[in-house]
């Protein structure tokens, strides 16, 4: 896992340095301060991490990759934005929201820059890549990946305090919500490498399972974490009354007054009553179902695997996989 995490940091500060070097000319400075807040914070960079990953392992370079890679940073770093805004988040990533920082207009603001910076940032990477075919594909597979996190964060709303909602719903939420990113990543790190159709389809789907299994495990810490190492308070999620896959288990598989206790605490959106709202998630094992099903996704994912010959590349994305379900924060 060590060597994981320093080769995630090796990659997160090349990253950090296209988009800083590219996000230089903003103004008026306040816009700029708020568009840079949070990509100067100690995200993982997962998403363009694996970007240059999978570039290198069908043959091309981190420069083939950077500035894509950069660029899906840019996307998932709007996106947060947006989704603070819209949530009420007052804390992310350990330190006040930028809507906090600043004021909701510069934030949203903020967030458009990124966004239309991001594809400025594509297109200005013809020169680094082996074809400006690639570079077509690259900017259809995030505009795709946009359309659907604005999908899922609209099913994610509209879920709240919607207790009638099933498995095959939800997961198709957060697949839009937070895998068709992830998936949009490595899908854009194949085409940029080279790699030929059937590759690139199953690297697509290697990103969506681990995706899946990236917002399950958000939902477990969201339970269990502690708010200094996620940075945001505990069990939010039961107090804004989010349809999550735990919850979703006990209310399939608890008794009806188990079940109308929690509806009832997921209703009144009291702190309070978390701790009420965990006993009843154990008693069923639900948080135990979420971290099974986490796990076969990166399973599943890690055997997709087998297209790559063995390499460091291969190594990183076998391990990137498992860090999604092992990590803490």
């Amino acid at each position: 896992m060590q060597d994981l995490v320093e080769n995630l940091e090796k990659y997160s500060i090349s990253v950090k340095s296209e988009i800083n070097n590219f996000l230089s000319n903003i103004s008026p400075n306040n816009l700029k301060k708020a568009s840079i807040y949070l990509t100067e914070s100690n995200g993982k960079m997962l998403r363009p991490t694996l970007a240059i990953i999978i570039c290198e392992a069908f043959g091309g370079s981190q420069k083939n990759a950077i500035k894509t890679a950069a660029a899906i940073e840019l996307i998932h770093t709007f996106s947060l934005i947006h989704d603070d805004i819209m949530d009420k988040d007052a804390i992310r990533r350990g330190k006040p929201s930028v809507h906090k920082v600043w004021n909701e207009n510069i934030a949203i603001l903020a967030g458009d820059t990124l966004f239309s910076k991001a594809f400025e940032l594509i297109s200005s990477a013809k020169d680094d890549v082996n074809s400006t075919d690639h570079i077509h594909q690259t900017i259809a597979t995030i505009s795709d990946a946009c359309v659907k996190i604005c999908e899922g964060q609209a099913l994610d709303i509209e879920f709240e305090k919607n207790f009638d909602i099933k498995k095959d719903e939800y997961l198709e939420m957060i697949f839009k919500k937070t895998g068709a990113l992830m998936a949009a990543a490595t899908k854009s790190g194949a085409i940029i490498g080279g790699a030929n159709q059937k590759e690139i389809e199953t690297i697509y789907e290697y990103g969506k399972l681990i995706g899946l299994a990236f917002q399950i495990q958000d939902d477990y810490l969201d339970l269990v974490g502690s708010e200094e190492t996620l940075g945001k308070p505990v069990g939010s999620d039961i107090v804004k009354g989010k349809m999550t896959i735990i919850i979703l288990h006990t209310l399939e598989n608890g008794n009806p007054e188990d079940k109308e206790k929690l509806i009832n605490i997921l209703k009144n959106g009291k702190e309070d009553d978390i701790s009420e709202a965990l006993n009843i998630l154990n008693k069923y094992e639900s948080l135990k179902y979420a971290g099974d099903l986490a796990k076969k996704y990166v399973d599943d994912a890690k055997k997709l695997l087998n297209i790559l010959d063995d390499s460091p590349s291969k190594k990183l994305l076998l391990s990137i996989a498992d860090f999604v379900i092992n990590r803490k924060k």
